[in-house]
């Protein structure tokens, strides 16, 4: 009966993970986007990148035997290089898949792994791999795709319980622009031109809000969405260059230790059923000792 019981329990703990929604939204965007948007990106492509990341994936899970094995981090891995990454050939995309899986088993710092693994397989290929570039411009300014990425953002984001950070980087970012339109005498509908930017939206709501690669505690959060917002602003407008989000969200990757150390927490694990599982020091102390009393009253019961 108790196995019976607990087996929905199982399956709504499982369906309370926010990767699924992610996965979800991410796989309508890049359905959606082929179709109405013309993403030009070949289905051989996304079949050679989703085969290297999830074969990568399971190659590193001996590298980290005591995470839950599950596919889903990789498979939102693969829909965000789909989604970013284009490539005049066939082999950028899985070498870019597997390097971005590899670097969360090979670069890690008391448990966590550095970068988000769609940032760094997107630099390892620009950087790297002949004939790759980054389309953020593919999602054009049409406000329903911006309307469309904003939901299923809020949707991820908040079930992760990391939109602090994805409305504090837009708070920022945005902020800075206006400014920089103020100064310049542009007229405001440049800014808005930038509001409506569905690459834009889908940065702050899926890449910079990823709770394995942020720092622990919140006020490290807002630090981190500052700094992001700082580096791709003086990146885009100062160097002028390209692909600044993704730039800034891998250099202020090496910063997020330093966030940790100034404001610990402990952080954010996924259970092995899949759902997020985060307590603060406060909230773990509190749990510990709750477990403790009720240890002890079976004991004297």
């Amino acid at each position: 009966m108790d196995a019976f019981s607990s087996t929905p329990k199982h399956w709504t703990a499982s369906l309370a993970d926010p990767r699924l929604f992610q996965i979800f939204a991410l796989g309508i965007l890049l359905a959606a986007g082929a179709y109405f948007r013309d993403f030009s990106i070949r289905p051989e492509q996304v079949i050679l990148t989703f085969a290297a990341g999830l074969l990568t994936q399971t190659a590193c899970w001996t590298l980290t035997p005591s995470k839950p094995r599950t596919l889903r981090s990789a498979i939102i891995t693969c829909l965000s290089l789909t989604l970013l990454l284009r490539a005049n050939n066939l082999i950028a995309h899985p070498i870019a898949a597997a390097a971005a899986i590899s670097s969360k088993s090979l670069f890690r710092f008391r448990g966590k792994h550095l970068f988000n693994p769609a940032t760094f397989g997107l630099i390892f290929a620009i950087v790297l791999l002949p004939g790759t570039w980054v389309s953020p411009g593919q999602w054009g300014q049409d406000v329903a795709i911006a309307a469309w990425v904003v939901m299923f953002g809020m949707l991820v984001t908040s079930r992760a319980r990391r939109g602090d950070i994805s409305w504090t980087f837009l708070a920022f970012y945005l902020g800075a622009l206006a400014l920089r339109i103020e100064y310049l005498g542009q007229r405001w509908a440049v800014w808005t031109h930038q509001l409506e930017s569905g690459a834009l939206l889908l940065f702050a709501f899926f890449m910079i809000s990823d709770p394995m690669t942020g720092p622990n505690d919140r006020r490290g959060r807002v630090a981190h969405a500052a700094l992001v917002a700082a580096i791709a602003y003086a990146w885009q407008f100062r160097l002028y260059r390209t692909n600044a989000l993704i730039w800034a969200l891998f250099i202020a990757a090496a910063c997020v230790p330093l966030w940790d150390a100034i404001w610990p927490a402990r952080k954010f694990e996924w259970t092995q059923n899949g759902g997020a599982n985060v307590f603060s020091a406060n909230q773990s102390s509190h749990f510990v000792n709750a477990r403790d009393r009720g240890a002890d009253s079976r004991r004297a019961a």
